[in-house]
């Protein structure tokens, strides 16, 4: 369904009827002298007491367990590259939305003038108990693997840079999808990246934890090989040891997944791959191929876009709202792989489902098929699915501080998040 904006309407949109997109609002009641009391002083001087007493009070007595910071230093933002970190606010803001919205998450968007790995990292853990969890934005590869490596080592809870870790997730679901659709076991796939950025990398690692085997990795100046001597240490866990030429790449190739720019590859690559291949072209917003492009070589392709005016569109919106959602309500001090393979397989297995009435009414009679691998982000049924499968990942590989846990209780409490 595609759907044009135009400059002026998005500026009014950021504008009216206040600048931005967000605000605060209160959970308690403030009305009277004793409302104050208790909110204030001196009241607050209590469950300050039991905090400093028991630090993981703060769950229970603060809005810490709800709230997620949006941090950017805004270097990588959406296509717009290097902005800086103030330009990237409004982004930032929107990710705030997204994450309120979709999943009942409170969050503060902040932007950190800062580009230096390490004292980006000391700000980030300085501020680190006011939240749940931290969403790392928009920072630019490869300082972005680092970040995250010190956080996640670093603190207490859970820590993900969704440009990396998000595209993963949706498009092994789609991978998971595609594959089981067209017949093919995923050890037996020779997969293409056209992209060695974050994404690229996150994206390549998880494949091969779902147990993808044959994997060649592509940067600007071609296939990542044992002969270059120009590789960071991220792009030499992927290097080939026979392929050296993107024709060599792409031959007889079962899927290929682009992160790069428009023109990276071609139809005359396309054409090189199986009859039935898996084609996930996500540079935004202009593809690397646009769809008929590829079918005009390859007509039984699945194929994938980073754009909502073509089917099987990878949004991160799939998975971050739902993973934090899960990892905030079970107390998880980190994400980590088991929980990002469950929240694919959660994402894969709603796309199966019938869609409810109201997808219907808006999105027409879609069921599972060549163009309908993944669902829609307006698919409530992800807030109880995608959560409850990352909050039982968390438990089962005892990342999570609490213990007691009924998946079902669970889930019931989720559908009473539901707007």
């Amino acid at each position: 369904m595609s759907v044009k904006i135009t400059k002026n309407e998005a500026l009014d949109y950021h504008k009216f009827p206040n600048p931005g997109k967000i605000s605060i609002a209160t959970t308690t009641k403030l009305e009277s002298q004793r409302d104050l009391s208790l909110a204030y002083s001196p009241g607050v001087a209590y469950p300050c007491e039991e905090i400093a007493l028991n630090p993981e009070l703060a769950f229970e007595y603060t809005s810490k367990r709800n709230l997620v910071a949006v941090i950017s230093n805004g270097t990588a933002v959406l296509g717009l590259g290097n902005i800086g970190a103030i330009a990237s606010k409004p982004v930032m803001e929107g990710k705030a939305v997204l994450f309120k919205k979709f999943a009942a998450v409170d969050s503060f968007d902040i932007e950190v003038d800062e580009t230096n790995v390490d004292k980006f990292c000391e700000i980030v853990k300085a501020i680190s108990p006011t939240f749940g969890g931290i969403n790392l934005e928009d920072i630019k590869s490869p300082e972005c693997f680092e970040i995250e490596k010190r956080l996640v080592e670093e603190l207490e809870i859970p820590v993900m840079h969704d440009d990396q870790h998000g595209t993963a997730i949706i498009t092994s679901a789609a991978l998971l999808n595609a594959s089981e659709m067209m017949n093919k076991k995923i050890e037996d796939m020779k997969v293409v990246v056209v992209g060695a950025g974050a994404s690229a990398i996150a994206c390549s690692t998880m494949y091969k934890e779902l147990g993808v085997k044959n994997l060649i990795m592509c940067d600007s100046k071609g296939v990542i090989h044992t002969g270059r001597t120009d590789l960071n240490k991220y792009k030499l866990d992927f290097v080939s040891n026979t392929i050296t030429s993107l024709e060599d790449a792409f031959k007889d190739a079962d899927m290929v997944l682009g992160l790069s720019k428009p023109g990276t590859f071609t139809v005359e690559h396309i054409a090189l791959m199986a009859e039935e291949p898996i084609v996930f072209t996500l540079a935004n917003p202009t593809p690397e191929l646009f769809p008929e492009e590829i079918k005009s070589v390859r007509p039984k392709a699945i194929i994938g876009t980073g754009r909502s005016d073509f089917p099987n569109q990878v949004n991160n919106v799939l998975g971050f709202p739902f993973i934090f959602r899960g990892a905030l309500d079970v107390q998880a001090r980190k994400i980590n792989m088991h929980m990002k393979k469950a929240a694919a397989i959660a994402i894969a297995s709603l796309a199966k489902e019938p869609l409810t009435a109201d997808l219907k009414a808006s999105f027409g009679d879609l069921s599972y098929g060549k163009e309908y691998i993944i669902p829609i982000p307006f698919d409530k049924r992800l807030m109880i699915e995608v959560s409850a499968a990352v909050a039982l990942g968390a438990i089962e590989t005892g990342v999570a501080k609490v213990k007691e846990f009924d998946l079902e209780k669970y889930k019931e409490k989720l559908r009473t998040l539901i707007s």
